[in-house]
């Protein structure tokens, strides 16, 4: 990550996730993007701990990948916490040309990566680079664009 810093310290405490210095620089980069990753990036809530929307604990539920003819598209699917989202993510990549997966583990790719920690969307030669940051690997798509869709989901009543 760039500017959303994982491990940052506020008062005596380390270890805090803060988006601070990625949404400081947001409007300047929201500017360069595309215009669907502008809309992912800038949505409120994305990055508001307090929100439906925050996509820190969402997990990794589905990758699928295709050609349109126009190049390749790439979607993945992100499953709700019922603690704290009310709607499944689901962010398909149009033109993608790079696509990187790091894990830590050799146990099934959607459990390795366990869940969100937080991402952020940066202006890239191609249109736009995606990172997401989960607890034991991340993810890096490079792109035309994306379109990120929020899909009601059921979550069991308390």
């Amino acid at each position: 990550m760039k500017y959303v810093n994982l491990s940052a310290t506020v008062g005596e405490i380390d270890g805090v996730i803060s988006p601070q210095a990625y949404l400081d620089q947001l409007p300047e980069l929201g500017a360069a993007l595309p215009e669907g990753a502008a809309a992912y990036a800038s949505e409120p809530g994305h990055y508001d701990f307090s929100s439906a929307r925050f996509v820190h604990d969402l997990k990794l539920d589905k990758i699928l990948f295709g050609d349109d003819g126009d190049g390749g598209w790439m979607q993945l699917g992100f499953r709700h916490n019922c603690w704290k989202h009310e709607e499944d993510l689901s962010i398909r990549y149009t033109g993608v040309t790079s696509f990187t997966l790091e894990t830590a583990s050799d146990m099934p790719l959607v459990t390795r990566l366990g869940e969100v920690i937080l991402d952020e969307v940066l202006p890239h030669p191609d249109g736009c680079a995606h990172e997401i940051a989960c607890h034991t690997g991340s993810i890096i798509i490079v792109c035309r664009d994306l379109t990120a869709t929020w899909i009601q989901a059921d979550c069991p009543d308390n």
